[in-house]
């Protein structure tokens, strides 16, 4: 796993050097760890590196979804989904 110690560079070299350092990010694919005052502040990365985190999280958050409903139909959390639509038009007073 990359660590955020790696490709440190002050804000201030990254605004007199953009192009250099886009470049690089294009070409690398590894993001870059942007300092004020020497901490942390911003990532820069290319915009292909992340989509493909965008698309992770959202296929680990399926998984973590998935695996909750499961656990909840095997601990009997679960009603008929035609039951919960017809509580659902009584509470909120709709006609069907």
């Amino acid at each position: 796993m990359e660590q955020l110690e790696q490709n440190i560079y002050p804000l201030a070299d990254f605004e007199r050097h953009t192009v250099e350092f886009v470049k690089q990010t294009r070409e690398t694919k590894q993001r870059l760890v942007l300092t004020v005052n020497g901490k942390a502040e911003l990532i820069v990365q290319d915009a292909d590196s992340y989509q493909q985190i965008l698309d992770r999280l959202a296929r680990l958050e399926a998984i973590v979804a998935i695996r909750q409903g499961l656990r909840d139909l095997e601990e009997g959390r679960v009603r008929d989904a035609r039951e919960a639509m017809k509580d659902l038009h009584t509470k909120l007073g709709l006609s069907r």
